[in-house]
């Protein structure tokens, strides 16, 4: 253990200083955290440090330098785990915890300057602090926060650089923050339900392929070898088995490649605008994933738009901006002709209605938001009821699902079991 001497701000903006016993700063910071102190710094304290110095001496007098292996296999095993932890971080969490944070700071009254100091200290991902490195350094040289936010769209989307524009213009930059952290930690859910929901039948359709493929590959050929003498005629289905099994050990390249020709051709025809089009058009046509993905979309615009006007966004600046975070090429044509309505003077719930695709619950709620003077509400609460339902579909998907698939997965090792059954049975029934 370590005695640090740290400084930090507490959640009310005064400066607090003071010791602690840890490992480490990365240590101390998590420790201070919870305690709500947002660590500026922290230095080990010699006397503390100078035993483990000695014993550190003592230990290397009495066995020597470190062995080589260990100083070879330190940093490719440090290069190990932060490949491992880049693969499971999540951006969209990072920048949501940062953003409340900032926001944090900010009501307590620091400077946007020191807030993005104190902020970096707290950043554990290597590249979303250098991102604020960046933010912070062109602040200080005079840019607009907005602006500087603009220079790294890897973090920070044209909604999230809007509504900080917005912010500042208005003077509630701290409150449009604290927004902004909810509306990405609710997107963040949302896509975790979904993920979480698709995760487990993805898993047991690839694993009953690999299974089912092994079966047809090396055990079928094997057993079905022992039919060659029975010189009888086999069962419509064992013949079939074993000409798939045939074709299936013979030409597995042929399968591979037609599956990735095939999945390269698709993968370039919905890039293509007609493409993108007809594919999102058949998505929404499909019977029950249509249906949740319309309401994802909806939950989406409905929350992004709320979060721009209330942040002081333009509706039309906003429109623009939420066309380009539904995901589907048919929902974005008609808030494209949609905000060309608008400017026209004809209101946002009308265009939606004629085009059909947005639920007649919608449109009336936003009618009545636009009456009433509280359209954000309203596109709020809309918000909130298609979350609802989307986590009440997706649970009840997710409990049809399973069985579904260890039903298929059950079903096809038993049809190939009873393929190659039957014909020993009927052969056995013969010699009687």
């Amino acid at each position: 253990m370590t005695v640090f001497a740290y400084t930090g701000v507490d959640n009310r903006g005064k400066t607090v200083r003071g010791t602690i016993d840890t490992d480490t700063v990365k240590s101390a910071r998590q420790l201070l955290r919870k305690k709500g102190v947002f660590l500026d710094d922290a230095k080990p304290l010699r006397n503390a440090t100078a035993a483990r110095g000695t014993a550190a001496v003592a230990s290397t007098a009495k066995g020597g330098a470190p062995p080589q292996g260990f100083a070879i296999a330190a940093p490719s095993l440090a290069r190990l785990l932060g490949f491992f932890r880049r693969l499971v971080s999540n951006t969209s969490r990072d920048v949501s915890l940062a953003t409340r944070q900032l926001a944090t700071l900010l009501k307590a009254g620091i400077p946007l300057s020191e807030s993005l100091e104190a902020l970096l200290d707290q950043l554990e991902e290597p590249d979303l602090r250098a991102a604020f490195q960046g933010v912070k350094d062109r602040v200080r040289e005079g840019i607009a926060f907005a602006k500087a936010l603009e220079e790294h769209p890897r973090y920070f989307a044209p909604l999230f650089v809007n509504m900080v524009a917005a912010g500042e213009a208005s003077g509630t930059l701290d409150a449009v923050l604290e927004r902004l952290a909810d509306f990405t930690e609710s997107q963040v859910k949302l896509r975790g339900k979904i993920v979480s929901a698709l995760a487990y039948p993805a898993f047991m359709m690839f694993f009953g392929s690999v299974i089912v493929t092994i079966l047809m590959v090396v055990v079928v050929p094997k057993v079905t070898s022992i039919f060659d003498d029975f010189h009888r005629a086999l069962p419509w289905y064992t013949q079939l088995l074993i000409t798939v099994s045939r074709f299936v050990g013979n030409f597995w390249w042929l399968i591979a490649l037609t599956i990735v020709v095939a999945a390269e051709t698709f993968r370039r025809w919905q890039r293509t605008p007609e493409g993108a089009y007809k594919w999102d058009n058949f998505v929404l046509r499909l019977p029950i994933a249509g249906e949740l993905a319309r309401m994802v979309a909806i939950s989406r615009f409905t929350r992004t738009l709320s979060t721009l006007l209330a942040a002081g966004v333009p509706l039309l600046r906003a429109m623009d901006i939420v066309k380009n975070i539904l995901g589907n090429r048919v929902l974005e044509a008609v808030v494209t002709e949609a905000t060309t309505s608008i400017k026209e003077g004809e209101s946002i719930a009308e265009p939606l209605k004629r085009s059909g695709r947005f639920p007649p619950m919608v449109t009336h709620m936003i009618a009545v938001g636009e009456r009433s003077g509280d359209l954000e509400g309203m596109l709020e609460n809309v918000a909130r009821a298609y979350d609802t339902t989307i986590d009440a579909r997706v649970t009840v998907m997710t409990s049809l699902l399973e069985p579904l698939m260890i039903v298929l997965m059950g079903g096809s090792a038993g049809l190939i079991a009873f393929s190659i059954l039957m014909p020993l049975v009927q052969l056995n029934e013969f010699a009687q």
